[in-house]
């Protein structure tokens, strides 16, 4: 070892510190410089010591000692542990276990874009990697290619729960300043606001463009150009493939609250196969050079392991990386030396709810409840309801539903301060007259007032001003409240019938990923998976009995529900149809969902039933009991 201790002295360096013996330098950073060490235990370790003129610094060492308490917090599979630290030393430092192997950079610049199978490995083990480090209370802030090692048995998040300073300057963080790495930020971090866990979700994104693609989301010629594309412009998402692209572009939603949470990605994902070589081979050739040259200069080999060996960039990078405690109001604030970690005292707020005239608001109202001092007929499902007015009036309110094709009305109207549209019909035994407003999210959707009568007698006119003037009511009760249904979710009517079933999870049971998705209704959703095959699922409210129709088939059990099972081989060969009661009794309103696959119009045929219980076992634990 004197050969090592000659040149660690050389390099202003000491062959031991604290029980740790250095092997080999692996660079230096703007925060200090770190070196592969001999832990007590014989583990080798990558031990990071501050700068002098840092550890002067009295308000550093007071936040290195704070982040060092929060970082022995964050465990997990995904995270290398800090092995010792000692920010009271006459220079901080922090050990922590060495991984060897290439940062993420590394491994795309020698291998190009990963396969999708890969990246979905990846992304796995990331998602993992943050929620361990959410659930501590930090926020990494940092999450880029060069604090991603792939390790031989997965992928590892480095250089978390450290304070940094900015670059020649000892100050450790300043109120407004941007830290982190551009083509990463999130737009939040960007334009220097207060961030939340959301903020990584976004980084992760771009790492999942990255390893997928060989290139960031949002990479401009200069760094303001890079920050600018981060707020103001969609990520180049044009190479990324289908099912990498489901995952990464929730992410990199520009509202925060809009990305997904780690345990929704990694619902996502799915259930992966065990690997033993989770990566190409080209990056376990990486990861084997790197070990070799730990286990040499283990063996008390002297010199400094380069960086394109052994990762060093990747663990220097530590020396810049900035995470702060959710409870923080601004990076600066820290408890004394002495006191825990705060963990935070509040949750984070849930999501807005959606605009009251919307498709998803319209989720939230009872359509018997829009229209006060009428007398309800029947429920037209989730989506209407007809209410008798004045003797032989019939009104019916539609929540949603198709709006009047502006060719085909016959008046032009401003309701409750909105623009409708009026169409009038009349024929020998009937009158009606139907007002609707388009939804400001979705044109495609209105909602609409139909009051009709049989002996009106050409009384059209009076009819429209009854169905606008009941068509105003029906707006301001929606967006009021007064309409709202109970805050207990426990009708279908709430649900999004498209967001019981992922694309990723109906790609193992159709064998291919879906091409489109289309809502016929707000209670439907269809997936077409390839030549005109395709799932469906439906929500439905009846307010009669079953019929025998409804009950014929094969009974079969699904989640603890009793659904019926039938083939349409006369009208549609091979079609199969799921249907089960969710709530209600016989003789009482009863609300139904059904799952209906279609095979592909050519090729070998296929077993829809069993591809619908496959899905069907998706969506039952998602509904409402």
């Amino acid at each position: 070892m004197r050969g090592t201790r000659v040149e660690f002295a050389r390099r202003g360096l000491s062959a031991d510190v604290g029980p740790y013996r250095l092997l080999a330098s692996l660079g230096t950073g703007g925060m200090g410089r770190v070196s592969l060490a001999r832990a007590p235990d014989g583990r080798l370790a990558a031990l990071k010591q501050v700068h002098p003129a840092l550890a002067h610094d009295p308000g550093f060492r007071e936040r290195f000692r704070h982040e060092v308490l929060a970082s022995r917090r964050v465990s997990g599979a995904y995270t290398p542990p800090v092995l010792d630290a000692d920010p009271d030393a006459p220079e901080p430092w922090l050990a922590s276990l060495y991984i060897a192997g290439p940062t993420l950079q590394e491994a795309v610049d020698a291998a190009g874009p990963l396969p999708e199978d890969v990246v979905r490995r990846l992304a796995v083990g990331l998602v993992t990697a943050l929620a361990d480090i959410h659930r501590a209370g930090l926020i990494h802030r940092d999450l880029k290619p060069s604090n991603v090692l792939l390790a031989a048995d997965g992928p590892r998040v480095i250089d978390f729960g450290i304070a940094r300073a900015s670059e020649g300057d000892s100050e450790l963080t300043r109120s407004g300043a941007i830290i982190g790495s551009p083509g990463y930020l999130s737009p939040e971090q960007a334009q220097g606001q207060r961030l939340t866990p959301a903020s990584d979700v976004f980084s992760l994104g771009g790492l999942l463009v990255l390893a997928a693609t060989g290139r960031a989301p949002f990479t401009g010629r200069s760094t303001p150009q890079t920050l600018y594309n981060v707020v103001h412009l969609e990520p180049d998402l044009a190479a990324v493939p289908p099912a990498i692209r489901y995952l990464a572009e929730p992410c990199l939603a520009k509202d925060p609250l809009r990305r997904p949470s780690p345990s929704q990605l990694l619902d996502a994902v799915g259930a992966l196969a065990p690997s033993p070589r989770p990566w190409p081979d080209a990056v376990h050739a990486l990861i084997t050079g790197r070990e070799k040259a730990a286990s040499r200069a283990l063996r008390g080999r002297r010199g400094k392991i380069a960086a394109a060996v052994v990762g060093a960039a990747a663990v220097v990078a530590g020396a810049v990386t900035v995470s702060v405690l959710l409870a923080q109001s601004t990076p600066q604030a820290a408890p004394p030396a002495e006191a825990p970690v705060p963990r935070p005292t509040t949750p984070p707020p849930p999501p807005p709810p959606p605009a009251p005239l919307s498709v998803a608001g319209l989720r939230h109202i009872d359509p018997c409840k829009v229209l006060a001092g009428l007398d309800v007929r029947n429920r037209m499902g989730f989506t209407g309801c007809a209410f008798v007015s004045g003797g032989q009036h019939e009104v019916s309110v539609g929540v949603p539903s198709v709006p009047i094709p502006a060719a085909e009305a016959t008046e032009t109207a401003t309701v409750a301060g909105m623009p409708a549209l009026v169409r009038a019909e009349s024929d020998r035994v009937r009158d009606r007259c139907r007002a609707t407003v388009a939804l400001p999210d979705d044109p495609e959707s209105a909602l609409s007032v139909d009051v009709a009568r049989d002996d009106a007698a050409g009384a059209t006119a009076e009819l429209c001003e009854d169905a606008k003037a009941k068509l105003g009511e029906a707006v301001l009760a929606i967006t009021g409240g007064s309409a709202r249904l109970p805050d207990e979710n426990t009708t279908l009517g709430k649900v999004d019938a498209c967001a019981l079933l992922t694309d990723l999870e109906a790609q193992p049971i159709f064998g291919v990923l879906p091409t489109d998705r289309f809502s016929s209704t707000s209670h439907s959703c269809t997936w077409y998976v390839a030549d005109s095959a395709s799932v469906s699922v439906q929500l439905d409210y009846y307010d009669s009995p079953p019929n025998a129709d409804e009950t014929r088939g094969e009974r079969i059990t699904i989640g603890g529900m009793t659904a019926y099972q039938r083939s349409f081989t006369e009208t549609e060969p091979d079609v199969c149809e799921l249907r089960w009661l969710q709530h209600g009794t016989e003789g009482q309103p009863r609300e139904v969902a059904s799952i209906r696959v279609r095979p592909p119009a050519e090729g070998n045929p296929v077993d829809t039933c069993r591809q619908a219980r496959e899905v069907a076992d998706k969506v039952v634990p998602r509904l409402p009991r």
